[in-house]
């Protein structure tokens, strides 16, 4: 069995077009079909099956199709892990990051860069769940979020700096000069907040009780928008004070609350090999400014 059968059958295996999986991989059909066919006479099964118009996956061929993805994603690793250790002069890094996490980052990803420029990055802005999909699927190397209410399965969680949940209001708006919030005091005012789903929606979510009559007048996925709409608006929104990071013309008034603190984390697979890349990225990060202010408010 070679690596080369294995990497024709899933791509196959994926397009479901024998057509389809040649474009992807640079080869002729009938090299494609030649190499399966070899796949299958030395495994003693069929993996595939054949129409004039379709393919499918037989049993055998569904039984095969991780374990085959697993150790071609294990012979990428080697080839990596070989490339780490030339000093970071070349190589890639997939980061998730959630859309509130974002102003946090930036600072470290500049630094980054300067130091290290033969380094490929690949930035994911997505909500938690599907960074947390990305990452047990090994699509990310690691996962940059708040954490989560409930632990995930296979993946362990680093924090970096506490946090809060907070009011999010423009810097003329009357809670502006409060030093805390609380929810039934919110009831007062329109809201704007994020989309369910996301992190700060979710703390929020947990946090209020059935009988708070909140006005919610819109939802947004989109945290820059949101803020935007926050220093033009007299609405509220609820965020993670560390969204508004360097975000000028807004100010974060923490919720009077049991429980709405939201440690900033690294989200790792656990017992999984860690890139040189990573492990410097995530060093770069904890000594960021944006880091080192977030974890000085709570000492």
């Amino acid at each position: 069995m070679e690596l080369r059968q294995l990497k024709y059958f899933v791509g196959v295996a994926e397009a479901l077009n024998f057509s389809e999986a040649a474009k992807t991989l640079c080869v002729t059909q009938s090299t494609l079909s030649q190499q399966i066919k070899q796949l299958e006479s030395e495994l003693g099964t069929q993996l595939l099956t054949r129409t004039s118009h379709t393919v499918a996956l037989t049993e055998a061929g569904k039984e095969l199709l991780p374990y085959a993805k697993k150790t071609l994603y294990e012979a990428d690793m080697c080839v990596e892990r070989i490339s780490d250790l030339n000093n970071l002069s070349v190589g890639t890094l997939n980061i998730g990051v959630t859309y509130s996490f974002s102003p946090i980052l930036t600072e470290t990803l500049i630094t980054f860069m300067r130091m290290y420029p033969k380094v490929r990055l690949n930035i994911f802005y997505k909500p938690m769940e599907e960074l947390m999909d990305l990452l047990q699927e090994r699509e990310v190397d690691f996962v940059l979020a708040f954490k989560p209410l409930q632990p995930v399965e296979g993946v362990e969680s680093h924090i970096l700096f506490q946090n809060s949940l907070s009011a999010v209001v423009n810097t003329f708006h009357t809670l502006a000069g409060r030093e805390k919030e609380t929810l039934t005091e919110l009831e007062k005012f329109d809201l704007a907040l994020p989309s369910k789903g996301l992190q700060a929606r979710n703390a929020f979510e947990a946090l209020r009780r059935p009988d708070h009559n909140f006005r919610i007048r819109i939802e947004l996925n989109e945290v820059n928008i949101l803020l935007k709409l926050i220093r033009q608006t007299e609405y509220v929104t609820v965020l993670a004070e560390a969204s508004i990071h360097d975000e000028p013309g807004v100010k974060a008034i923490p919720l009077d609350i049991p429980g709405n603190e939201m440690a900033g984390c690294v989200h790792l697979l656990k017992d999984s090999y860690r890139k040189h890349s990573m492990k410097e990225f995530i060093r770069l990060l904890g000594e960021s400014l944006a880091v080192k202010d977030r974890q000085n408010a709570w000492i």
